[in-house]
């Protein structure tokens, strides 16, 4: 690849799943890990944002000089180059010809897990890209998948609108991770694999497998478990990992047969619930403030852009409604 990857595992995060914690930052690869070697190894500034199942690193070249990289991870590992250009050097993934291809930004690579990745470069740019590794084993994935046991083709500088947009969305959160995002980032996690085991299809000329998915709605005491859980949660930092949990189901089976139960996505649905909360606490004398903390929004600007969307109006222009 066009810049070092540092060598991380996303299975550390495993034990936080379902649990309500902010999502973890680190300038340093995960616990464990044996890390790349850099030739220099002060080449590049590194930021990780740990998710379950996945991390995202961002990486930026802080000058440019030569440099060598080496990479075997027991993780998946999927390489967005916003900004990659080189005047001389050469990538190498086990299983693929050496590449010498000098402009490759906008491309995307995919090094699966057991695989070397090595090369050597003289960038002719600062070098600017996204590291997303994924555990194959990751505890959001739905076992119906058989993600783990994937036999994955590496891909090297190839382009595909599909996964792009997924992983832009990723690094988005990744720049700017809060604990209110956790779920959608999980969400994100989930459709990266599925999007992972669509294009490894693709590349056997096949269309992707039909999974055996759930086909029917949930059960009664499923839905009556659901919406207890969140009514009394509407306060705090719902994730679509407890809700599945709750259900006694995979996050992804949970999603399917929640939208058929509901008509909408679950985190859709909290959000309603949320709002139709604070349209009863608005009727009261607490601050709007206050009505926001209630309903789980950690921020004014938050609470009033969630309210907004859903009714078209502002919590304060909904409250001088009233009367």
């Amino acid at each position: 690849m066009d810049e070092p990857t540092p060598n991380l595992s996303v299975g550390s995060v495993a034990h936080a799943v379902g649990a309500n914690v902010p999502v973890a930052r680190s300038t340093a690869p995960c616990d464990g890990c044996v890390p790349v070697q850099y030739t220099p190894s002060d080449i590049a500034q590194r930021d990780v944002t740990r998710w379950s199942g996945i991390d995202a690193e961002t990486i930026e070249l802080v000058r440019r000089e030569p440099y060598e990289y080496e990479l075997r991870s027991s993780c998946h590992l999927l390489v967005m180059l916003e900004r990659a250009e080189r005047d001389d050097g050469e990538t190498q993934v086990e299983g693929l010809p050496t590449s010498t291809l000098r402009n490759v930004s906008g491309t995307l690579s995919f090094v699966p897990s057991g695989h070397r990745l090595s090369g050597w470069q003289k960038p002719r740019v600062l070098t600017r890209a996204t590291y997303f590794y994924i555990d194959p084993e990751g505890p959001l994935l739905d076992p119906a998948l058989r993600f783990a046991e994937t036999e994955f083709k590496p891909r090297l500088f190839f382009h595909d609108p599909e996964l792009w947009a997924i992983a832009s969305k990723l690094k988005a959160q990744a720049e700017n991770p809060t604990p209110g995002q956790q779920q959608y980032a999980e969400a994100l996690g989930i459709l990266l694999a599925h999007e992972l085991l669509r294009l490894n299809n693709d590349a056997d000329g096949g269309a992707a497998k039909e999974m055996d998915y759930v086909r029917g709605g949930l059960a009664a005491w499923q839905k009556t478990r659901v919406t207890d859980y969140v009514e009394e949660h509407l306060a705090d930092n719902v994730l679509l990992s407890q809700l599945a949990e709750v259900a006694r189901l995979s996050p992804f089976h949970f999603s399917r047969a929640f939208k058929q139960s509901f008509g909408l996505p679950p985190l859709r649905y909290v959000t309603g619930r949320r709002i139709e909360r604070a349209k009863s606490l608005l009727a009261g004398d607490i601050s709007v403030t206050q009505v926001g903390l209630a309903v789980g929004f950690g921020e004014t600007s938050s609470f009033t852009t969630a309210f907004r969307r859903h009714t078209g109006v502002t919590p304060t222009a909904f409250r001088r409604s009233l009367g």
